[in-house]
């Protein structure tokens, strides 16, 4: 028997612990959003996206500071965590994540390598967030992305259910 794809574990769990959920992506374009709504009844739990993609959006829309972008990038921790706060807020989810990452080049205009992604949950009772290099084309990076993010949704809802929380990376 083939194991469930994540987006429908995480859908499960969501409604069994009856939370909703909000996304801010910036790398994945929207990809993660996509697979949420592949699941049938998704809109139990399912509030809604916002696909950041440029650093004016971030800051508009997610209430990233600008100073934030200014000192540690658009691809960073600090940028994660605020996208995934943001999110939370301004969806009223219960839970939100944030991807922010390079997904391939352009033009020069990062230092960061290629492939690095940092992925950012926020809830009322704990903050996670985590720093991966992906080592594929465009495609790959935004996929792996995509499911590392929805991994460590997976983690943090399993924690709720056992009474610990997930490791703060």
């Amino acid at each position: 028997m083939a194991e469930k794809p994540l987006e429908v574990v995480v859908g499960e769990m969501l409604r069994a612990q009856d939370l909703t959920l909000g996304l801010a992506e910036s790398s994945t374009g929207g990809l993660v959003g996509h697979r949420i709504t592949e699941v049938p009844g998704s809109s139990d739990y399912f509030l809604g996206s916002i696909v950041a993609y440029s650093r004016d959006i971030q800051e508009r829309l997610l209430g990233v500071s600008s100073a934030t972008l200014e000192r540690y990038g658009v691809v960073s921790e600090q940028t994660a965590r605020e996208m995934a706060r943001g999110a939370r807020q301004g969806l009223g989810a219960d839970v939100a994540l944030a991807v922010t990452g390079i997904a391939s080049p352009h033009k020069g205009r990062s230092k960061k390598p290629i492939g690095l992604t940092y992925i950012a949950l926020s809830a009322e009772d704990e903050e996670a967030c985590e720093r991966h290099l992906f080592g594929g084309d465009r495609s790959e990076n935004k996929r792996l992305s995509a499911e590392a993010l929805l991994d460590l949704l997976k983690r943090y809802l399993k924690c709720r259910i056992e009474g610990s929380n997930t490791e703060d990376t």
